[in-house]
């Protein structure tokens, strides 16, 4: 299986090599050359538990990694760092089936491929000779920087640095980054919202006089975003372990489809859905769910993506991005695999903030459906399922939640719907609690754990403990123009 950029067709590389360079010359992103069948039935996929189900659905795409070298990454991955050892358990609640996906490190789904990349990367590495240090640098809307922080910390021959939008991540979430402890880390607030993070990290990747200086250091960069193939691929994992589940359990019978919610900032995860399809694995509607910020519902309405419009800061800060970076992948694929279109499509947003793709690669939307949940939707819907259910999520779910419920009224679609639940409520406790009874809206987020344990039943998770008195290690705040600067302060 080899790799090619989304943006250049004479670009030709293998997983390892992908993995290892995170971003494609040019900027394009990596993609596979064909996606894979995925030959295996869920009778015999029901029987697996989630570390082998992994294996045979990597195993299909990193193909330069051998059977021993794939397997000890996925063991050293989904250990005991996960607080169960279903890894993603299904939770039925309110009509649908609940993906936790935030049983790792971080509580967030982020640790399901953030677990598992450190050891591709540092096994992609060996495999090409590489001896130069690794310098992973990736921007964060809220999870994935606590998770790769979490994945990379003190792995040797490795550095890490996070940008994060000052002010714009909940207490939780930065309090997890900024007591991070490690050698090797740093962690750095932006004045400036995500997507000045991620924008500045595509800059420095595509830098050329940043190239000569991490050569003449002994440096290389990788990413840890989800632009790396070596996080997409571990999450197509859990949507296949998801279906064969329901099948397991007798939820679904063989030829029958499962819908599949995914509430979507940076687009990787409903893409990580989109390939499991393409596999073979028995998906209907992929439901795309937005926050405020709906620049991917509109999308899907009209065909056009436009960024320009005002950035809300919502209860949902995971999802407070105007540039779906990972929208690039299908963009590339429902354009027939046209780099040369995809490239004209991404030089327009980037330099008037906006596209329009042309009727024919419309069609090809039908797998996709968009819908949207303003915060007092996504407050209603918390509220709503713990009354009648007892189950609690956090606010991220509950925008997914929302907008299943949206498509279910408006379609009649009764097909089993997996929802995917990113992150555990103890991540916004104060947004959680304050929809189902706004008389916690008083107290400070982390006062607020005792509270949800008692009212969800479920004992407070390590992640929140561990920062309830830990000291700050990272208080550097950069302006979103000197951001090269936090960089070169870093490696020198």
């Amino acid at each position: 299986m080899q790799y090619k950029s989304t943006r250049d067709d004479s670009i030709n590389v293998s997983a390892s090599q992908a993995i290892l360079k995170g971003l494609a010359p040019g900027g394009g992103l990596f993609v596979p050359e064909s996606v894979p069948e995925l030959g295996i039935t869920l009778s015999e996929l029901s029987g697996m538990d989630y570390k082998q189900t992994a294996y045979e659905v990597m195993k299909l795409f990193l193909t330069d990694f051998t059977e021993e070298e794939l397997r000890g990454c996925i063991e050293r991955a989904y250990d005991s760092k996960f607080d169960t050892d279903v890894i993603a358990p299904l939770v039925k609640a309110g009509g649908a089936y609940y993906l936790e996906l935030f049983h790792g490190k971080t509580i967030a789904f982020k640790d399901m491929a953030l677990s598992i990349l450190p050891h591709l990367l540092t096994t992609s590495a060996k495999k090409n000779g590489i001896k130069d240090e690794i310098v992973i640098l990736t921007a964060t809307s809220g999870d994935t920087g606590k998770a790769a922080l979490a994945g990379f910390a003190d792995v040797p021959g490795t550095r890490i640095l996070v940008f994060y939008p000052k002010g714009g991540v909940s207490p939780v979430q930065e309090l997890q980054m900024v007591t991070q402890k490690g050698g090797n880390v740093r962690v750095v607030g932006v004045n400036g919202n995500f997507d000045d993070c991620q924008s500045a990290v595509k800059r420095i990747f595509e830098d050329e006089s940043f190239a000569s200086f991490m050569k003449e250091k002994g440096f290389v960069f990788s990413s840890a975003n989800s632009i790396n193939i070596g996080r997409l691929v571990p999450q197509i994992v859990y949507y296949v372990y998801a279906v064969a589940q329901l099948f397991k359990e007798g939820y679904i019978e063989e030829g029958d489809k499962v819908n599949i919610t995914v509430l979507t900032g940076n687009f990787g995860n409903i893409l990580a859905a989109y390939y499991a399809k393409r596999m073979g694995l028995p998906i209907g509607k992929l439901i795309c769910a937005s926050n405020e910020n709906k620049v991917l519902f509109d999308f899907f309405e009209s065909g056009v993506y436009d960024r320009n419009r005002e950035f809300i800061l919502t209860t949902s800060p995971s999802m407070d991005i105007l540039i779906s970076s990972n929208l690039e992948r299908l963009i590339y694929h429902i354009a027939g695999d046209d780099a040369k279109k995809t490239a004209e499509l991404m030089t327009s947003l980037k330099t008037g903030g906006k596209y329009e793709i042309t009727a024919d690669m419309k069609a090809r939307l039908e797998d996709f459906t968009g819908e949207y949940a303003s915060m007092e939707e996504t407050g209603a819907k918390i509220k709503s399922l713990y009354e009648d259910t007892g189950y609690i999520i956090d606010t991220h779910t509950a925008v997914a939640g929302f907008a299943y419920d949206k498509y279910v009224k408006e379609t009649g679609d009764k097909t089993k719907t997996v929802i995917a639940s990113t992150a555990s409520p103890y991540k916004f406790m104060k947004s959680v609690l304050t929809a189902i009874d706004p008389s916690y809206a008083g107290k400070a987020d982390l006062d607020l754990a005792d509270d949800l344990s008692k009212l969800s039943g479920v004992d407070i998770p390590a992640a929140i403990s561990e920062i309830r008195d830990a000291k700050v290690l990272h208080d550097r705040v950069y302006d979103k123009e000197k951001l090269d600067e936090a960089v070169r302060d870093f490696l020198s």
